[in-house]
């Protein structure tokens, strides 16, 4: 975990808080959610629209194809594909994150297959693949604008010293836990990119010494094993501008903390796993 500074361990006990960050869908019958109509470029998807956990939801296929994408299925492993000039998508059912150029665009609700047989989308994730933008027009319609040009492939978007550093301390870190905590630690990395108090780059923030080392794996020197595949793909999300809180800048856990400093000194957040994640 994070380092603290001088303090010996000490129990302190505080109402733990877990983080729930993404929704299920626990109906798959779009009869009974609210249809939305959807526009892309002034023309209208042929087919409806649905308002699921707030969330509007694209049919894939009919705005893929208006979008003069080429849309596949493969019925096994219950995944689209969408391809284009300059775009290559994957889409699984029931899956929080979507590939695009092999990029991770990871939303909150998952795309899924409802009852009528369609795959439907998070239209922010889709109006992300194709490079549009999205606008919600009252009472219920929302509108993609925008000439479709399809997202940077990941060789060419991605710093490779970023995804190295922070794929590494993710890995070190928080090997084992889930997708969502894993990224909770790249955000605490980037929320201090972003933040006066701390250096202003990944490998800075990481390999900071102002007060002492900052995270425990520069010391014991794991910051160096190769990443876990599910650390690289946190990295990216992060990477993706994706934040679970813009303003965690510590965590650590309980078992193995070193140190009392963060528990008595900042402000607890919420635990994600084995994590618990301050301000």
């Amino acid at each position: 975990g994070v380092m603290g500074v001088g303090a010996s361990a000490v129990n302190v006990s505080f109402e733990k808080r877990e983080l729930s960050y993404f929704q299920g869908v626990s109906d798959r019958n779009v009869a009974n959610y609210p249809s939305v109509t959807v526009t892309l470029a002034g023309s209208y998807i042929n087919e409806s629209a649905y308002l699921i956990n707030d969330t509007t939801y694209v049919p894939l296929r009919a705005a893929a194809t208006l979008a003069g994408a080429t849309v596949g299925f493969d019925n096994s492993t219950r995944t689209a594909t969408v391809s284009m000039d300059g775009l290559y998508m994957t889409v699984g059912d029931g899956a929080f994150v979507v590939y695009a150029n092999e990029r991770p665009l990871m939303a909150r609700t998952p795309a899924l297959i409802l009852s009528d047989g369609r795959m439907y989308v998070p239209v922010r994730t889709l109006a992300k693949a194709l490079g549009l933008s999205v606008e919600w027009v009252p009472p219920r319609g929302v509108s993609l604008s925008g000439t479709v040009s399809p997202l940077m492939h990941a060789s060419d978007y991605y710093k490779s010293d970023d995804v190295y550093w922070l794929s590494r301390i993710i890995s070190a870190e928080s090997r084992g836990e889930p997708l969502i905590g894993q990224v909770a630690v790249g955000n605490v990395v980037m929320n201090r990119v972003k933040s006066r108090e701390y250096p202003n780059t990944i490998y800075g923030v990481i390999f900071d010494r102002k007060h002492g080392v900052q995270f425990s794996p520069i010391l014991d020197g794991s910051i160096y094993k190769s990443p876990t595949y599910s650390s690289i793909q946190a990295a990216k999300i992060c990477l993706e501008g994706i934040r679970i809180s813009e303003d965690i800048l510590f965590f650590l856990e309980p078992t193995k903390a070193n140190s009392a400093w963060i528990v008595l000194n900042r402000k607890y957040a919420f635990t994600v796993g084995n994590h618990y994640f301050f301000y």
